[in-house]
């Protein structure tokens, strides 16, 4: 049982924790689609923006979309 233990730690630990996607870079895309990948890292500038805000406000799962629309929204229109 305790080689099982010890097993299962360093498999816990061999592995890759999983990561967000990561923004876009522009610089790194085929130039036909360069400015579809600068609005797309926009984009999602807005979305971290407004993820950090909901964080920040301790919004509740269950308010998160919302909030996160909302927020969207109201960036889009000071646009």
């Amino acid at each position: 049982m305790k080689q099982f233990i010890v097993a299962a730690a360093v498999a816990l630990l061999a592995t890759a924790p999983a990561r967000s996607q990561g923004l876009v870079d522009p610089s790194k895309v085929a130039p036909e689609y360069r400015e579809a990948a600068e609005k797309r890292r926009a984009e999602q500038i807005r979305q971290r923006e407004c993820a950090l805000k909901a964080d920040l406000e301790k919004v509740l799962p269950r308010d998160r979309t919302d909030y996160l629309n909302h927020c969207l929204d109201a960036m889009a229109a000071k646009q």
